[in-house]
């Protein structure tokens, strides 16, 4: 056969395998709790009662709380114990960026922000993070390196907290199909 011909065709089903190794997990609509709905990867299914409680030491456990068949992939919905007026968006996400840093040892923002999703504006912020372990206790002298999506919502009475987090070194995995799950959030 002629090469020039098959040189086209190779680099066709060269370029097909990339895009395919690079798409995002099938994401399944799934009912949060009243009027809340996100599309979820099929991969996350409901944290037990046990998780939760092992996971959300509270008084007040989250709306809902997702994880992996690995327990390292979370999703989150909770309610914030602070309450803004919808229109304080800017100030809100000062004060919630605060308290990202001061949650974290370090923390490397990729991106935040303010966008509208389904006619609702959500404040953003994703980000990496490292959490220093204590050396003085035994087994707990490593670091914790995540990999974190939130998003808020101001609602009046309440602020909804949407949280998605991973292992650093899984970010590259997950980071393309986190945005799209954030988009899917739909609120009534």
């Amino acid at each position: 056969m002629n090469s020039k011909r098959l040189l086209p065709t190779f680099i066709l089903i060269i370029l097909i395998g990339l895009g395919l190794g690079f798409t995002t997990e099938k994401l399944v609509k799934t009912k949060v709790s009243d009027g809340i709905t996100v599309d979820l990867p099929v991969s996350l299914q409901p944290m037990t009662p046990g998780d939760v409680a092992q996971r959300f030491p509270s008084v007040r456990a989250p709306l809902g709380a997702y994880t992996s068949e690995d327990r390292q992939v979370d999703f989150t919905v909770n309610i914030s114990a602070t309450q803004w007026y919808p229109s304080d968006h800017e100030m809100s996400q000062k004060f919630f960026k605060s308290g990202i840093y001061n949650l974290y040892d370090k923390v490397e923002m990729i991106q935040e922000g303010i966008h509208e999703i389904h006619k609702k504006k959500y404040i953003y912020f994703e980000f990496l993070s490292r959490t220093n372990g204590d050396r003085r206790e035994l087994g707990n002298s490593d670091p914790i390196l995540k990999y974190t999506y939130i998003q808020y919502l101001l609602e009046p009475g309440r602020t909804l907290v949407f949280t998605f987090s991973c292992p650093r070194d899984r970010k590259d995995d997950w980071q393309e199909t986190t945005r799209e799950v954030m988009k899917t959030i739909k609120v009534k």
